[in-house]
This record gives C-alpha cells, structure tokens and sequence, in this order.
C-alpha cells in the first residue's frame, strides 16, 4: 500500500523530516519526505497497513515541537526501498 500525505501547520523547523524518517524506519516503512514552499510537508509512504497505519496516526502528533493542525491523505503510488529526506519542492 502507498499513501500520500500533506501535513499542515507548524511542522517546518521543528525537525518533522528526520524525526518522520527516523519513524519510518522503525515501522519498516518505505517513501519520502520533504518540506513544500507552502510550509507543509509532504510524504509518500508504503507499507503494510498496520504500518501505515502507525506513521499516519504519528503524521497527526508530529515531533515534540511540532503543531499539526491537519492531514490530508490520499492514495499514493511509487515502490521504495527506502526512506528518504528530500529537497524542497
């Protein structure tokens, strides 16, 4: 299964990409990460849907710092091997 997911409110700067990362690969998920111009952030994520399951309701708590006022999911496509840190977009 793929997702993809924007993440909405104070989540840029507060360390979300490497904290989601570092998630991710504890949960055996797969995908990207990275910050928008519009200061959300964006994921695409595959796994089983246990694991889905698991950083989606993480994407809704953020790190510490962070303040998630909302997420939008939406099916996703791609096939990883990995997680990945992206550049802007």
């Amino acid at each position: 299964m793929v997702k993809r997911l924007r993440i909405y409110g104070r989540v840029q700067g507060v360390c979300f990409r490497e904290t989601m990362r570092r998630q991710s690969e504890t949960l055996g998920v797969t995908g990207w990460v990275r910050n928008r111009f519009d200061s959300s952030v964006e994921a695409v994520v595959q796994g089983t849907p246990e694991a889905l399951r698991a950083i989606i309701d993480w994407a809704y708590r953020g790190p510490e710092s962070a303040q998630v006022e909302r997420v939008e999911i939406e099916e996703g496509e791609g096939n990883f091997t990995r997680f990945e840190v992206l550049r802007t977009r």
